[in-house]
């Protein structure tokens, strides 16, 4: 059998579903209009298989958000194809989902890198010469209050208030599993939206890591704040997987689970209490993940495919 005390199953929402990732496969799960559940399994590759050396600490943590960007766009852009699908709408082309990678992309440099800094511009004359620990304080400060309100801008909008629902139902899923229980809607109904592993979380620690890291450069122009800031976003993110992953394994230690507690409060904002059919389709994701990689041990819980074939039924 596989025994995986080591690993972390995890996943993401997407529109109307859920993508759940394991050691070797992903699934993503997605309600069609019609109530189908339709799922989609891969395989995962990592380029850690072909470079071991990967694997170190605070390397592994920028392999793994890259790839987990490159995988979390495709199953957004999966499930996005089953919406149109439905609303009888034309699929996005190759270059129109690159191009809105592109503006994906460029939107955050211009939310947590560019306004920052002309925030802290504007300010800078009120701030004493040459000291740079200030300047850095209302630029980390001004980078959190932007995250906080754009979370909170688009928590308003109903098709994001859905996928927050579907963010909870993910994370109701994986704390079921984590908790040895079966999969089963019933199970997961009683567990906490909140997950210490969450990508939100991780969010948060960037921001405060960034400002730890940050506050040591002591540069006057902001071309070489800017370029600084981009130059160091991978050691901030490595750092920050790092605290995350510890975080995450070490819950029974009262001062880890008090690191938690922020990315905690920020949770609150970017998940909501799923439904049953929101839970149903999440537990599908991780069940058809299990399938694959059946017999599974994880805390001494055996999953067999038998055991997830008649759980699967039940949900």
């Amino acid at each position: 059998m596989k025994n995986q005390p080591d690993f972390q199953y995890g996943g993401q929402a997407v529109i109307e579903g859920v993508m759940m990732r394991g050691r070797d496969y992903l699934a993503v799960a997605v309600r069609k209009s019609n109530g189908e559940i339709v799922v989609k399994k891969d395989p995962v590759g990592t380029i850690t298989k072909k470079y071991p050396w990967l694997k170190w600490p605070f390397l592994r943590g920028v392999v793994s958000l890259c790839e987990s960007f490159g995988v979390g766009m495709k199953a957004l852009m999966f499930s996005a194809d089953q919406f149109m699908e439905d609303e009888e709408e034309t699929k996005l082309s190759s270059w129109e989902t690159a191009l809105m990678i592109v503006i994906a992309l460029g939107m955050t440099v211009l939310l947590f890198v560019v306004l920052p800094l002309l925030g802290r511009m504007l300010v800078n004359h009120y701030l004493p010469k040459q000291d740079y620990f200030w300047g850095n304080l209302v630029e980390s400060v001004l980078r959190m209050a932007i995250l906080v309100a754009y979370i909170s801008g688009i928590s308003v909008l109903k098709d994001i208030q859905r996928v927050f629902a579907y963010h909870g139902a993910e994370h109701k899923v994986i704390n079921t599993f984590e908790a040895k229980e079966d999969l089963t809607v019933e199970n997961a109904r009683k567990h906490t939206t909140f997950h210490p592993r969450c990508g939100t979380s991780f969010l948060l620690f960037v921001v405060i890591v960034s400002a730890v890291f940050f506050s040591f450069l002591k540069y006057d122009t902001i071309w070489m704040r800017f370029m600084t800031r981009i130059l160091l976003l991978p050691v901030v993110a490595g750092v920050s997987y790092e605290i995350i992953k510890f975080t995450g394994r070490h819950q029974d230690f009262f001062l880890w689970r008090w690191l938690s507690v922020p990315g905690f409060w920020l949770q609150k904002l970017t998940t909501r209490e799923p439904d049953d059919a929101q839970l149903e389709v999440a537990i599908n994701s991780l069940v058809a993940v299990l399938r694959e990689e059946a017999p599974v041990i994880v805390g001494g819980k055996v999953y067999t495919a038998e055991k997830i074939e008649v759980e699967a039924v039940t949900t």
